[in-house]
């Protein structure tokens, strides 16, 4: 396993600052898309520069709009989960990005650790983007997927010992605050089936790092994905219908996936394709819905590229890798050159709905990317 080095803080913020110095903001794609790793070192070099004084991302970046001339940035702070997701793609982008993960790690246990037991969140500050597209807890869902890959890794055991404490926080509060269907679909998001997603993955990557998982609450889990699956309709399972602007939503598709099939489905895909014997048990469902993954309309989601697409299309490549075979190396070229195809010059990504900053975007893309790379 890979160690987190500790460095000097001023020498971090100030490598960013020279970067961010020679940066200004573009929406303009590139005309030909770089290589993947061309692609991921642009991503991680503009997540580094963007990266807040206190270790911490917002939607557009972690600093004052006033620094960084001619971009747009939201100016509401930097939020637990965008600083999350943002540490957990430069942690497959490379090792070179240890100090700006540690700082970010310090930025995410400063708010675990102070977090009240009682209650799902670990944050106090809402309404952030991606709270209300995949619900007011996906600060926690995010940060326990983060502490449980960091779990063993940290630079002194003292740290390590902090992050397994704040994992098991989290795995308890995530644990406490399972709904009765045996989701996370809490109300206040866009699309919380894919917080759903992130709830359970954080659930089984802290329970392959040897923390006490209730199999109560993963059985539940997968029976709230199956009993999903199996009331959707036909046509909810499949490419959807029309929308008014070019989207495409599938109607039948239950409200918590906000009625797009990409979203339920990827959702299902993950989470019943974790171990071999899943992949048995569950094959013939497995089968259906790698089965939609020719058609376009399907995999369009929404009808265009936003960070839901992004989460949705990581979902479908970590299930298609391990279930393997010759239609895992063809989803990830497919996938690859469309996500590739649509980032901006600079080296991030923005979405073009709902989830739109640029933050979230960035890191979704790379580890949608970096997928070979996963641990």
């Amino acid at each position: 396993m890979r160690r987190l080095v500790v460095v000097m803080v001023a020498t971090v913020v100030a490598g960013a600052a020279v970067w961010a110095q020679t940066q200004r903001e573009t929406s303009e794609p590139n005309t030909a898309p770089a290589s993947v790793s061309t692609a991921v070192e642009k991503g991680a070099r503009w997540l580094a520069s963007v990266q807040g004084a206190d270790g911490g991302w917002g939607q557009d970046g972690g600093e004052a709009s006033s620094t960084r001339p001619g971009e747009r940035l939201e100016s509401s702070g930097n939020d637990v989960a965008n600083t999350a997701v943002a540490a957990l793609a430069l942690m497959q982008a490379g090792r070179q990005y240890e100090p700006q993960v540690e700082r970010a790690l310090a930025f995410i246990l400063q708010r675990v650790e102070a977090s009240p037991m009682d209650g799902l969140a670990i944050t106090d500050r809402q309404g952030t983007q991606i709270q209300r597209k995949l619900g007011p807890c996906i600060d926690t869902f995010l940060s326990s997927m983060l502490l449980a890959q960091i779990d063993g890794r940290a630079s002194t055991p003292a740290l390590n010992a902090r992050v397994r404490k704040a994992l098991q926080k989290t795995v308890a509060k995530i644990e406490k605050h399972q709904q009765s269907d045996g989701s996370w679909n809490l109300a206040g998001g866009w699309a919380p089936v894919l917080g759903t997603s992130m709830a359970s993955r954080s659930l089984f990557e802290a329970q392959k790092k040897g923390v006490a998982v209730s199999a109560t609450v993963m059985a539940r889990a997968e029976s709230y994905t199956t009993t999903a699956l199996s009331s959707a309709s036909p046509a909810g399972r499949g490419a959807g219908v029309g929308m008014a602007g070019g989207g495409v939503a599938a109607s039948a598709a239950p409200v918590e996936a906000a009625g797009v099939a990409l979203y339920q489905n990827a959702q299902a895909l993950e989470q019943l394709s974790r171990t071999a014997a899943d992949r048995v048990q569950n094959a013939k469902q497995i089968s259906a819905i790698q089965g939609q993954l020719g058609d376009a309309a399907f995999v369009r989601g929404f009808g265009s590229m936003g960070g839901e697409e992004l989460f949705s299309y990581l979902n479908i490549s970590d299930s298609m890798k391990r279930v393997g075979g010759d239609a895992w190396p063809k989803w990830h070229a497919d996938i690859t050159q469309k996500i590739l195809g649509v980032q901006n010059a600079d080296g991030s990504w923005a979405g073009h709905h709902c989830i739109t900053g640029r933050v979230a975007m960035t890191s979704a893309a790379m580890l949608n990317l970096t997928v070979d790379r996963a641990r």
